[in-house]
């Protein structure tokens, strides 16, 4: 069941903005950004990708790694950061840096992310702020599709939030 679909934006010289509504308390909703096992279930992109790395030491300073992979060529790719802000079930600041591994070329030099969420009548909105520092860099992280993938974690997440499976 998709709740709703996520709006994006350039909301600068440098960034892209993606809002995304869920049926869901806001808690349930940072639990499924914070919590490896429950990423791992959501966060894929496109049909046919699994996350089997999933490393998150979730606090100011703390690294993350995640890598994907393709189920039909095995071909893989990943991103790595730092977390730089933590606030529990409200806002999340972290670097993000592409590692292409079989897919994709170089996206630059990173980006800061910056997750915040608001919950209103059992509705969370998450903002999902990506500063990607030059124009350039941001075309072309978006030119890769990433939104779309985006959105089919999305409905992912919205999948397992109505079958209570997480």
């Amino acid at each position: 069941m998709i709740f709703d679909t996520a709006a994006v934006s350039l909301a600068g010289a440098s960034t892209v903005e993606v809002r995304r509504s869920f049926r869901a308390p806001r808690d349930l909703v940072w639990r499924a950004y914070t919590e490896p096992k429950l990423l791992q279930l959501w966060q894929l992109g496109p049909p046919g990708w699994t996350m089997p790395v999933c490393e998150m030491d979730v606090r100011v300073g703390g690294k993350y790694l995640w890598r994907w992979r393709s189920d039909k060529d095995g071909k893989e790719f990943g991103f790595h950061g730092v977390f730089q802000d933590v606030a529990p079930g409200a806002r999340l600041v972290h670097t993000e840096f592409f590692d292409p591994g079989d897919v994709g070329g170089d996206m630059g030099e990173g980006a800061l992310m910056t997750l915040t969420l608001e919950e209103s009548a059992g509705v969370t909105t998450l903002t999902t702020a990506m500063d990607f520092h030059t124009k350039e860099a941001r075309d072309a992280a978006v030119a890769t599709g990433m939104t779309d993938g985006m959105e089919a974690g999305h409905q992912r997440l919205d999948e397992l939030i109505a079958k209570q499976a997480i």
